[in-house]
């Protein structure tokens, strides 16, 4: 059954009286007051949690004009890594397969053709034997490992999308690091969020986050920006749906009735200009801010980092970020990058003009992001092929759900 016309008009009715309830006339004033005077720095409880890399301030430059300089780094490369996402069957597993590629700019063939993919298995039999050495085909090109995770009572679906997420992008990146000589792009953030807000999520994925499999995971991406600090090279994560919310908690933790639902949020309204005025024509960005606080706290200089061994200073690693405002798609991007680059006002610079130029060029991320998304994504009938084979081989059929039969198995 579709909406009739009475029932469109009576949702408009609902939504023009919401709009006259709600007023949003000083947000602008607000966000203003939020970025000026609280984030230079923002501590919560005595702690520094976010604070300017640099001078605090807010830049604006013409689409035309930065799409048209040259490009800051001679090549760039992009990483992605794809999932079929998590399955359960009937006998009791519960698996995911990642599939990592890198791209390069320009292109490098014998790089696309490589990739790594990650089979994570969680399995309630404790008498469960599976290798674990990575195992080669196609001429070397294709390496693939399965991972045992570790058992849990309850999460177990988010555990091995997790797992086999980050394990295949990490490894996947240390094992192709030599190729990329100027900058790396990780399509989302530097360092693995989802495993590492395990901490803060439930007391069962805490105690599970410290454990040898998700620490090792951590650990390659330790190394990941040791090997890039280490060679003078750039790494960022270009992240397209940002959705933290450090920022705008601790601001209500502090008293402050902060209307936004995130930090994106709070950005967006920061950065762009107000009703039909809005130009256009002009990307907007922040200053780089460092973030210590929510689940970057793990890789601060005093965090824990899980255990892992950091062979530099630790404050190299400490995660920093810029957000950029496209208003012609109405869209916030936020940049991840170490401290240990970004502190130098010269790599900050030339990492800052490449994200500038990439977003003004394609209208949307990175041309070599993409690149690399799409050879990394599992498609909806490759998804459906790869459930279908596991039901063959593990002659048991996965759990289907309702919306599996209503929308097909790929819902």
């Amino acid at each position: 059954m579709t909406l009739d016309p009475v029932h469109v008009d009576g949702i408009a009715d609902l939504a023009a009286l919401l709009g006259r309830r709600v007023d949003d006339t000083d947000h602008d004033e607000l966000a203003r007051t939020a970025f000026e005077e609280w984030l230079d720095p923002l501590r919560a409880d005595g702690r520094v949690v976010i604070e300017p890399v640099g001078d605090r301030r807010l830049r604006s430059v013409l689409v035309d004009d930065v799409a048209l300089i040259e490009p800051p780094y001679p090549t760039v490369h992009g990483l992605d890594s794809g999932t079929i996402n998590p399955t359960t069957f009937k006998n009791g597993l519960v698996l995911d397969v990642a599939h990592a590629a890198m791209a390069a700019e320009p292109s490098d063939l014998d790089l696309h053709r490589a990739r790594s993919l990650v089979t994570t298995v969680h399995a309630n039999d404790p008498t469960l034997a599976l290798g674990t050495d990575w195992v080669r085909r196609d001429e070397g090109y294709f390496r693939r490992k399965i991972l045992h995770a570790p058992r849990v009572n309850r999460y177990a679906e988010g555990v091995v999308h997790a797992l086999a997420l980050y394990l295949a992008e990490s490894s996947h990146a240390l094992e192709h690091a030599d190729a990329v000589d100027d900058c790396l792009l990780l399509d989302g953030p530097l360092y693995p969020k989802e495993l590492l807000n395990w901490q803060d999520r439930d007391a069962e994925l805490g105690a599970l986050a410290t454990e040898a499999k998700p620490r090792a995971i951590v650990g390659n991406y330790v190394r990941l920006v040791e090997r890039f600090l280490d060679r003078g090279a750039a790494i960022a994560g270009f992240v397209k749906n940002p959705s933290p919310k450090l920022i705008t908690r601790t601001l209500r933790d502090r008293g402050v009735d902060a209307p936004w639902v995130d930090d994106t949020a709070f950005f967006t309204r920061l950065l762009e200009s107000d009703g039909e005025d809005r130009r256009t024509d002009r990307l907007a960005f922040t200053n780089w801010f460092r973030s210590r606080g929510g689940s970057d706290r793990t890789l601060a200089a005093d965090g824990d980092a899980l255990g892992v061994d950091r062979r530099r200073d630790p404050a190299d690693y400490e995660l920093t970020f810029f957000v950029v405002y496209d208003p012609r798609e109405d869209l916030c991007y936020r940049i991840e990058a170490p401290a240990g680059l970004t502190r130098d006002a010269a790599a900050r610079d030339r990492l800052t003009r490449q994200i500038l130029r990439d977003v003004a060029t394609a209208r949307g991320p990175p041309p070599v992001v993409e690149r690399a998304d799409a050879l990394a994504r599992i498609g909806v009938d490759e998804k459906a092929a790869l459930r279908r084979k596991f039901e063959e081989r593990l002659d048991s059929p996965f759990v289907r759900t309702y919306d599996d039969h209503r929308w097909g198995e790929e819902f």
